[in-house]
């Protein structure tokens, strides 16, 4: 017996914990799989795809002294768990390389794979710098950045959030090559300086896991590897490795400044936005005094006009910009007043937050 009567929900919430890095199509067939392991009364639940490997564990009532290790398709076994009746009483037993799963009249034969064959992330980490930050906190900060992270690209650094910790603040900065997101928060400890990139599934992972508690989270940074361990969760993920860009270069210090309401002028780019061009999403700002004309067009000659009424002294400019990265910028604003602020119409526009530092979110222009 592997392990008897186990309540359906209690089984179901860490196998939905370690889920979201398995993919059903894998280089090696073991890898589609979860590693359930059974010390004692402990049953430990490891999926990896050999870059980030997730372990989370819970405790059950079963008095068997056995101990046990297997591997079984995560998404199946999370599947019958799912349209199992609720209260579902489940019985997990391995008989000759099968695992059956058991619970009311149904009952399912699943194969497996053995335990020792499972390939986990080196687990041994030198040379580590400890962090911690509040879960909300981190939460917070990651959605601040993360929608700026490349996909899939060449430059395969920019696929993922550089962590950086400096004396007494930790930062994040995510860029795709048009724009780029900066956050940082400062921290009660001073740290030596230590910059790591977190792969862009890391982060996705992470902001699904990470609950809006005061509960800490500790980061483990080591050279090439990071541990993440939260609410009963070890999150392991290898590091990319290559040189970000400065970020300090690419943030510009403007002297022409327009406040604006966030929900206002999200609001005016979501018009304009409709009669876009559906594959460039171009916008142009014309500012003059105390305007701010925003104007979209297509192929097909339509456009839109959006004029709204501000406080702007500063140069009159025409500049164009992608409306989809301006709207991301404003829909993780902290603040309900942002800041835009302008060079030349070939400068970046760089967004900020009255009386806050930690939020810098520069678009490079377009022509349009």
């Amino acid at each position: 017996m592997f392990i008897e009567k186990i309540d359906r929900d209690v089984l179901l919430k860490p196998l939905q914990i370690v889920i979201g890095i398995v993919e059903r199509k894998q280089p090696l067939p073991i890898l589609s799989n979860v590693l359930i392991e059974k010390t004692g009364p402990t049953l430990r639940f490891v999926a990896t795809d050999l870059e980030i490997q997730i372990t989370t564990q819970i405790e059950c009532t079963d008095q068997t002294e056995s101990d046990a290790a297997i591997t079984v398709a995560a998404k199946k076994l999370q599947e019958i768990l799912r349209v199992l009746p609720e209260g579902s009483k489940v019985t997990l037993d391995i008989q000759d390389n099968r695992l059956q799963v058991k619970a009311n009249k149904s009952k399912f034969n699943l194969q497996t794979l053995p335990a020792q064959d499972f390939p986990k992330v080196g687990e041994q980490l030198e040379q580590v710098e400890k962090v911690q930050i509040e879960q909300r906190q981190l939460k917070k900060l990651l959605s601040m950045v993360q929608y700026a992270m490349a996909q899939q690209d060449i430059r395969y650094y920019l696929n993922g959030i550089l962590l950086v910790v400096d004396g007494n603040f930790l930062k994040l900065i995510a860029t795709d090559g048009h724009r780029l997101a900066f956050t940082s928060i400062k921290t009660d400890i001073t740290y030596t300086k230590h910059e790591v990139i977190l792969p862009r599934k890391t982060v996705t992972e992470l902001g699904k896991l990470l609950a809006d508690t005061e509960e800490k989270i500790t980061f483990e940074l080591a050279e090439n590897k990071v541990r993440i361990t939260f609410s009963d969760i070890i999150l392991t993920t290898k590091v990319i490795d290559g040189k970000f860009p400065d970020y300090e270069r690419v943030i510009p210090n403007y002297t022409n400044h327009l406040a604006l309401d966030r929900l206002t002028i999200l609001q005016a780019l979501q018009r304009a936005a409709i009669l876009s061009n559906e594959k460039f999403r171009g916008v142009r700002f014309v500012l003059t005094e105390k305007n701010l004309r925003i104007i979209s067009s297509n192929s097909e000659q339509e456009e839109a006009q959006e004029d709204l009424e501000t406080d702007y002294h500063g140069v009159a400019l025409d500049i164009g910009f992608n409306v989809n990265y301006l709207m991301d910028g404003l829909n993780n604003s902290p603040e309900q007043t942002v800041i835009f602020s302008f060079g030349d119409p070939n400068s970046s526009i760089l967004i900020t937050v009255p009386n806050n530092n930690e939020f810098k979110y520069v678009v490079m222009p377009m022509r349009i």
